[in-house]
């Protein structure tokens, strides 16, 4: 995902000259054709977040489109104040980059496990999330934040994901959710990276003879309610995943839409749960940990499928 990212600002550098890219004092193997290509148009801002973040803000007053990089939490916790303040209420074009969003850097700890930032992001007003599950998904987000004013939030994996498409996505509209596979027993909502572990607990399931429909949210906020709503009419049973805690992010965007609906759909939130994340390990390691891999995915929708 991180290298969709690259390739896609890298070709959208080269065609408008007022983007700018701040970089606090990572990602120089990946973003090394950038520094080559556009010298002057990459800043490495240091180990100062709230700089960074401020320093775009005043770029951005000037008339360019200024991305801020840098590892799962740092662009989000540490500089929250300026994204509020200087950036989002100002609608300055700044684009907060988070590489590692989840369990991406789960060796290091929970300084660095990503797990709250959604919530916390989708709760500043005129913000819009992106959160795509593969590298195609983040080419098309990437592309349309590039030219999407105000300040946008996107959230990446790593390096090395697996292409869950099979392909380009053609024909994607800003902010619509995208269907990987048909089902009609229960159907399983996926933002972000944990997109393959939802791929893979729908396998699981048709392997029982369940039929579970499986669709991604590219963009968290705005949510995509009109699919939402035609799911909570379409289903008994939906359940939401996310590589996040359950509180006040994905999971509780859809619980909002179906309580102010009026849906008799029941919601189960897969994620973490309200606590810290205090194992470390590899990142499918800690899906397993925590009860969201594809396995745990699987048999969590057969236990709902049968209450």
């Amino acid at each position: 995902m991180r290298d969709a990212f690259a390739r896609v600002l890298e070709q959208e550098m080269e065609q408008n000259e007022r983007i700018v890219l701040i970089t606090g004092d990572l990602g120089f193997g990946v973003l090394r054709r950038i520094h080559e290509r556009f010298p002057n148009r990459l800043i490495n801002a240091g180990i100062a977040e709230q700089s960074m973040v401020s320093l775009a803000a005043g770029l951005a007053s000037t008339g360019r489109t200024v991305l801020v990089y840098s590892i799962g939490n740092f662009p989000v916790l540490r500089p929250l104040e300026q994204i509020r303040n200087d950036c989002v209420y100002h609608s300055a074009d700044v684009k907060i980059v988070c590489v590692g969003g989840g369990f991406v850097y789960g060796s290091l700890g929970m300084s660095h496990h990503a797990t709250e930032d959604m919530a916390i992001m989708r709760a500043i007003p005129g913000i819009t999330c992106y959160t795509p599950g593969d590298p195609a998904e983040t080419e098309i987000v990437t592309r349309d934040m590039l030219w999407r004013k105000g300040t946008c939030y996107l959230r990446l994996g790593r390096g090395g994901e697996p292409e869950v498409h099979d392909g380009p996505v053609k024909g994607w509209t800003f902010p619509r959710a995208i269907r990987l596979r048909g089902g009609k027993d229960i159907a399983i909502l996926s933002a972000g990276g944990i997109l393959t572990q939802a791929v893979d607990a729908a396998e699981r399931l048709a392997a029982k003879g369940i039929s579970a429909q499986v669709v991604s949210f590219p963009c968290l906020k705005p949510l995509d309610t009109d699919t939402v709503t035609e799911l909570l009419n379409s289903f008994d049973r939906i359940i939401t995943v996310e590589e996040h805690t359950i509180i006040g992010g994905f999971g509780s965007a859809v619980c909002e839409l179906a309580a102010e609906t009026g849906s008799s759909c029941r919601v189960k939130r897969i994620g973490l749960q309200d606590c810290f994340t205090a194992v470390v390990g590899d990142r499918q390691y800690l899906r397993e940990v925590y009860g969201m891999d594809g396995k745990a995915i699987a048999e969590k929708a057969e236990a709902f499928l049968k209450e």
